[in-house]
């Protein structure tokens, strides 16, 4: 039973799973727009909402939670310079997931993952 795993798994272990989210939440933080499977999406979903709504605030202490998220220190500036002040007056829903069909190779579930 898997009672109270909310999180996927993705076949890591936890340092692995941790810095797949990091390098992928970096990617959509650069680029504001990438293409990966669908499991992968759902979970950055929470992970870079997460991140956003800490980088609102601009004050030290919220800066250095943002930059202990991401790997690159200008991931964090772009998130509190650039992206965060679009959605001050959101409360939440800060990206989109758009389902994509199957992979070729391997069939696997794609979809994209843009702000909104």
């Amino acid at each position: 039973m898997r009672h109270h795993n909310s999180n996927r798994k993705f076949g890591r272990a936890n340092d692995a799973r941790r810095a797949l989210l990091r390098s992928l939440a970096g990617n959509l933080i650069v680029h504001e727009k990438i293409v990966t499977t669908e499991a992968k999406a759902k979970e950055l979903k929470s992970f870079v909402e997460k991140i956003i709504t800490k980088g609102k605030d601009d004050s030290v202490s919220s800066r250095r939670l943002v930059t202990q998220d991401l790997i690159v220190p200008k991931y964090a500036d772009k998130i509190i310079k650039v992206i965060s002040p679009k959605y001050k007056d959101r409360k939440g829903g800060y990206t989109r997931i758009v389902k994509l069909g199957a992979r070729g190779g391997d069939g696997s579930k794609m979809a994209i993952i843009e702000f909104v």
